[in-house]
């Protein structure tokens, strides 16, 4: 059997699931077979259980889901595991399958945002998601057997899933707005929703819809893992604009853009202003320090200046800008507040990965949308807005994202090389001053002479490549800062430094 490793996607396995351009197809039935199986002997260990295992399988609406669908299905039943169909489904729902029902795990069959072509594997357990070093052992037990097709003992039930995963959001809804006319507590708002043509249907026909809300001048909402409409990601700026559009060619109240498998959303005001990035991860801080006042808000490393002033200044809580990967800030909010005994009520990416404390730490698009939803019915009756929530956050004049090619094969320790030289070059260098207290890459401070803002240089999580990120507070900022990089990193003949 070949190596495996290289399907390894973070905390997924994700590869081509059909031949393109020529080029040979990643998630072949045989190397799925032997994942599978892997996954299986795995889990057993994982969770200490050796039988009457129970498996509950979900997937987005890719072309190549179904087919992987059967060739996952068909490996556990040969090897007695019960396992239960619960056909087109968001991932967060996935892992609510465990709880509701009480299966041992839980798979979605999604690339998330990447092209029709590619697809992939996500494992949930009661604990959560698979980690990194979960997907490393399975690829690497994978890799040394061809699994042999044993004996059917069975064959998949169908579990509706889905729909007690809408009815939790409905009543959630119902629970949070609390209107006179509880059964209907969404009568007389628009909200226009944009599920990317991916799984998200379900947020329209049955959570908004039976509430009342209408959802008229919605796009993209039909299942369909070609992706007609847009690229499904609320970071994308052509998909943003167009749910803006939508949003105020209907005159809506609310805008929600969702990617294919609903781990992820953004929204829209009534203004047609996109909520995504710094600006969402600020309003579902607002939300969740509602709850829990002086709690840490868990972010990504990119996260603004002004998002922490906003956080610390104006909602009162603490802000902890920690390290890229979703599965790294749900990780960090966990160890806040369960080992060092405070509470993290939110861990959020700026790619839209929100998890909140009251939702098991699971990153669910549709529950920060149906927590957006309610704060918008809340707000509407006090004749106020989203954007009167946002209006103190400050937003840089500049901001900017470069990435540098290592062309070095040990591109790691070449990598963090140059990060420790970059260490040495901040601390020497007069208008430039390293940020001690920082959980990934260089982060490093500009006066306002030499670009009067900051800069962060880390090392991509999965491919050979140096990430920059920066804003400025003034007009020209990031070029000065950019300039100062460019001549620290042209002595790097490892580097494409052509930015």
């Amino acid at each position: 059997m070949d190596d495996l490793m290289y399907l390894k996607s973070g905390t997924d396995i994700r590869g081509s699931a059909f031949s393109t351009d020529g080029k040979p197809a990643d998630l072949t039935a045989e190397r799925l077979q032997s994942i599978t199986w892997a996954f299986a002997n795995h889990l057993e260990r994982k969770i200490g259980k050796y039988e009457d295992l129970k498996v509950a399988i979900g997937y987005d609406p890719r072309i190549s889901s179904i087919s992987i669908k059967y060739v996952v299905e068909n490996v556990l039943l040969a090897m007695g595991y019960k396992v239960y169909d619960c056909g087109l489904s968001s991932t967060p729902s996935m892992f609510m399958s465990i709880i509701n029902f009480d299966v041992d795990a839980a798979i979605e069959i999604t690339a998330s945002h990447l092209p029709m072509n590619m697809n992939g594997l996500k494992f949930f357990t009661r604990e959560g998601g698979f980690s990194g070093d979960d997907i490393k052992a399975i690829l690497t037990r994978a890799s040394t057997k061809v699994w042999t097709k044993g004996d059917f003992r069975g064959a998949t039930e169908k579990l509706n899933n889905m729909a007690k995963y809408c009815e939790d959001l409905r009543e959630m809804i119902k629970k949070g707005v609390n209107a006179p006319d509880y059964e209907q507590p969404l009568k007389g708002l628009k909200i226009v929703v944009d599920p990317s043509n991916g799984v998200g249907e379900f947020y329209i026909t049955d959570v908004l819809n039976p509430l009342g809300a209408d959802t008229s001048g919605s796009i993209a909402v039909h299942p369909d893992g070609r992706f007609p409409t847009h690229q499904p990601n609320p970071e994308n700026k052509a998909a943003m604009d167009l749910i803006s559009e939508a949003t105020k060619n209907a005159n809506g109240d609310l805008g929600i853009i969702f990617d294919t498998d609903c781990d992820r959303s953004a929204c829209v005001d009534s203004e047609g202003e996109p909520i995504n990035r710094n600006k969402l991860v600020a309003l579902a801080s607002y939300i969740a320090l509602e709850s829990y006042p002086n709690g840490i808000i868990v972010t990504d490393s990119v996260t603004s200046d002004g998002l922490t002033e906003f956080i610390e200044q104006e909602l009162g809580g603490i802000h902890r800008r920690f390290k890229r990967g979703y599965k790294n800030v749900i990780d960090e909010a966990k160890r806040l507040t369960f080992e060092e005994g405070n509470v993290a009520p939110l861990a959020i990416e700026t790619s839209g990965h929100a998890a909140f404390k009251d939702n098991y730490y699971l990153d669910d698009g549709a529950y920060l949308a149906t927590q957006i939803v309610i704060l918008t019915a809340s707000l509407r009756k006090q004749g106020k807005a989203l954007g009167d929530i946002l209006n103190k956050l400050k937003s840089p004049l500049e901001e900017k994202e470069i990435r540098i090619k290592i062309t070095e094969e040990n591109f790691v320790t070449y990598g963090n090389s140059v990060l420790e030289d970059f260490k040495e070059f901040s601390d020497n260098t007069k208008g430039i001053e390293r940020v001690k207290l920082n959980f990934e890459g260089v982060k490093v401070n500009f006066d306002k002479k030499k670009g009067d803002g900051w800069l962060l240089m880390r090392l991509s999580l999965h491919e050979p490549l140096l990430v920059v990120n920066c804003e400025s507070n003034s007009i020209g900022g990031t070029e000065k800062m950019l300039e100062s990089l460019k001549e620290f990193l042209s002595e790097y003949k490892k580097l494409n430094i052509n930015f």
